[in-house]
């Protein structure tokens, strides 16, 4: 039976942060990163590139053989996670292979949603994930004319983008009534629409699928009104990957519920990154956030605790940070970016649209399409809280550089 003093499950941005973090403190102690992937290490934000053809599949990895050789860290591919006994300290694999372990990182990450679609099992449909799944879509294009698309979410959209670059008739089917609703409100997400549309790609919004039948994939909506393709890709979001955690005693709610040190309720058992459900910044409860810099933050809190450091910090809670880029342009949000409700918001459409969110004279959430600001910046303000009062206008008129005035005072 193996047996690791450090064993991570995952190995995505949190498994490979904790992996840092632990070696930071103790170099020598036994390791061993199990990944149910097939590849070494890649981020799934660069699957769009693989599946347009700008980056070849192995020139997306995050690490290479020799990084694990230097960290004295097993690596494990194929190796998926079925049970946790938090007792023996034993996880099971698929494979009937038991690994022991002293303190153990759950970073399995999360997996797409299948909507209970109506024939939606009986037709050849697409995901993207994995490295494998990029690689399917990619070639699926190549004897494709036409696409449907379900979700216009971040990877929908950008997948909508890359089949509609690549010669395809593409048609998005979205629930809500406006794109990246999760991030955007109505008016980015209609700048956004608008660059979508005038590339040739169909909207159908506010629509739900009701029935897909093949060969052709065809998909009836419930309008009545019936789209054809060749191909089609169910992106309509994604929920943590915990299944194998069922009568392990671990506690789950959306995901894997963790305290601000990252610890679940199991002696000698941490959780980071997309299944892991810790404090919302603004809320204060718990929540998952599905993010790299969360994952990443994440992830060293638990190597740190993993490890024993004693200079390892709380986390502060998780603020939404999106970047999403399509056809050449730019769209940003930051925390409470759709708030609606007891919050002031200012809009700006020159040059660009932006949208302020400010409660109590204190920003709470930026968004912008075409009109760029310092990510970096915003976030501080947002988390130190600091009252704008005396410079409002400023701020109003010019957020970046009033922003970095302020903050430039804060660090002195």
């Amino acid at each position: 039976m193996p047996e690791a003093k450090y064993l991570l499950v995952g190995s995505s941005h949190a498994a490979l942060e904790a992996l840092r973090a632990i070696r930071l403190h103790d170099p020598d102690g036994s390791m061993a990163m199990l990944t149910r992937d097939a590849a070494l290490p890649y981020s799934p934000t660069i699957l769009p590139y693989v599946v347009s053809g700008r980056s070849a599949p192995d020139k997306v990895l995050l690490r290479d053989p020799g990084f694990f050789a230097a960290n004295n860290c097993a690596y494990v591919p194929n190796a998926r996670a079925v049970s946790l006994d938090t007792k023996a300290k034993a996880v099971s694999l698929e494979t009937g292979e038991v690994w022991r372990y002293q303190s153990l990182l759950i970073a399995t990450g999360a997996a797409p949603v299948i909507p209970p679609v109506k024939g939606l099992d009986g037709v050849g449909y697409h995901v993207l994930r994995t490295l494998a799944d990029a690689q399917g879509l990619r070639s699926a294009m190549g004897a494709a004319k036409s696409a449907v698309v379900l979700g216009a979410g971040l990877v929908g959209l950008h997948a909508a983008e890359n089949l509609a670059e690549a010669g395809l008739k593409v048609s998005v089917v979205e629930m809500q009534t406006h794109v990246l609703p999760g991030y955007f409100d109505a008016k980015a997400s209609d700048r956004i629409e608008s660059a979508f549309t005038q590339h040739g790609v169909e909207l159908r919004l506010g629509r739900k699928v009701v029935e897909v039948a093949g060969p052709d994939c065809r998909v009836t909506l419930d309008d009545g009104s019936v789209i054809a393709a060749d191909l089609l890709l169910v992106a309509t979001g994604v929920r943590p990957v915990t299944d194998w955690l069922e009568g392990s005693g671990i506690s789950l709610d959306k995901g894997v519920l963790v305290d601000d040190l990252m610890r679940t309720n199991a002696d000698g058992v941490w959780a980071a990154g997309d299944v892991a459900q810790a404090t919302d910044f603004h809320s204060g409860s718990q929540a998952l956030i599905g993010i790299i810099p969360t994952a990443v933050e994440q992830g060293k809190i638990a190597g740190q605790g993993m490890a024993g450091d004693p200079y390892r910090k709380e986390y502060p809670g998780g603020l939404a940070v999106n970047t999403y880029r399509f056809f050449g342009r730019v769209a940003l949000s930051i925390g409470r970016a759709t708030a609606t409700e007891a919050v002031e918001t200012v809009e700006s459409e020159e040059g660009g649209y932006r949208r302020l969110v400010l409660e109590g004279n204190r920003l709470v959430g930026v968004a912008s399409v075409d009109q760029p600001f310092d990510v970096g910046i915003m976030g501080e303000l947002i988390r130190r809280r600091i009252d704008l009062s005396q410079c409002k206008d400023a701020f109003l008129a010019r957020p970046v550089e009033t922003g970095r005035r302020l903050m430039s005072e804060q660090w002195r």
